[in-house]
């Protein structure tokens, strides 16, 4: 069966593209469209949609309006807000996501009609199939490679953990919302995020984890000396890396090409934290669709760290966790809750064990016999 969507827009432009882009597609049915949030619960009471698309401005019942009391009435039902690329878009749809919204996508700007198509296409149409279990996700999930055992990589007896890399994407604000408040103030090692996100939203999603969390949190620039108990995220269309500084190590920014179409991507960093931390690097990769991490986390693997993810229960989308899983890649799997306790037990645990290098924390990458 088609998964039947519900487009909510007060705009009769886009609610015109948004049906003939999702009518093109026969595993989508376009149920109806609406233009205020209060026909919008009407039609959702009537027509039980799959799916609904929110803008977020509109009269009568915005969309953060509209959410909130969708939400009391259909706590599952996936929601995907339209957003613009504002500050006051990427501050409202952070806290379209705190209310529940699955996801977020982003209207076109300073683009032809040809180019708004598809951008809207590439951005929505995976995304939507990637929240509802339809006809099409059901099909790629009977396709994915069954679960490898656990690759087993050789540890150095001197892996003292000494960074913990974060990867994450579709449902990761409220993911990171959940872990990095609860780190601790007292935290002795840096922590670096990629959250695939625009331009302006990851600075105010660093602002917004920073105003809950005990540990500073703030944007990633180029050239910050890392620090323990600081943690930074990926600036958006920017790929972040760690550097070795002398005996330290900083942040650096590029704008190579994206990777898995992310930019920035979890692989790119994750591949940095490999290259420079070796056995001394934690990851964890969380709810996401894509690939992004997969590659990453046999780096930090075959370098002797540890890599840990979310478990299906409790992510909005399996997709990245899970094919790191599917690949052997992952030491354990918890549920979000227990994602902060982990990391730092795993981080304390380490530490108390193991004295420091005398080299500092930098260890040879070169990949260890399996």
């Amino acid at each position: 069966m088609a998964i039947k969507v519900l487009v909510v827009d007060d705009s009769v432009v886009i609610r015109k593209v948004l049906c003939g882009v999702l009518a093109q597609d026969p595993e989508l049915e376009v149920l109806a469209s609406a233009s205020d949030g209060k026909i919008a619960l009407a039609k959702i009471a009537q027509l039980h949609p799959d799916l609904v698309t929110l803008d977020i401005e509109m009269p009568v019942m915005n969309g953060l309006e509209t959410l909130a009391e969708l939400r009391k009435l259909y706590p599952k039902l996936p929601v995907i807000m339209f957003s613009t690329l504002t500050e006051r878009g990427a501050a409202a749809t952070l806290d379209a996501l705190s209310l529940g919204a699955s996801d977020y996508v982003t209207k076109p700007s300073n683009t032809s009609p040809e180019g708004a198509v598809e951008a809207v296409r590439a951005q929505l149409i995976p995304k939507i199939k990637a929240l509802v279990p339809g006809v099409a996700t059901s099909a790629k999930l009977k396709s994915l490679p069954p679960p490898r055992p656990v690759t087993r990589v050789k540890k150095p007896a001197n892996a003292r953990i000494e960074i913990v890399t974060i990867g994450t994407s579709t449902g990761g604000p409220n993911a990171l919302a959940e872990v990095l408040p609860r780190i601790p103030k007292d935290f002795p090692v840096p922590i670096v995020v990629v959250q695939h996100m625009p331009p302006v939203f990851t600075r105010l999603l660093a602002d917004r984890l920073a105003s809950r969390s005990e540990i500073p949190i703030e944007e990633g620039s180029s050239g910050v000396t890392l620090s323990p108990g600081r943690c930074w995220i990926a600036p958006g269309n920017f790929h972040m890396t760690v550097k070795r500084a002398g005996v330290n190590s900083r942040l650096d920014l590029n704008q190579d090409a994206p990777e898995n179409s992310c930019r920035p991507a979890v692989d790119v960093l994750f591949r940095s934290v490999a290259s420079v931390y070796g056995a001394n690097a934690l990851g964890l990769v969380m709810t996401g669709m894509g690939s992004d991490g997969v590659i990453g986390a046999r780096h930090i693997r075959d370098a002797g760290g540890e890599v840990i993810i979310q478990d299906e229960n409790s992510a909005v989308v399996w997709g990245m966790p899970g094919l790191v899983y599917a690949a052997g890649q992952a030491d354990g799997v918890y549920p979000l809750d227990q994602l902060a306790p982990e990391i730092t037990r795993r981080v304390m645990q380490s530490r108390a064990q193991r004295p420091a290098l005398a080299i500092n924390h930098f260890v040879s990458a070169e990949p260890r016999a399996k």
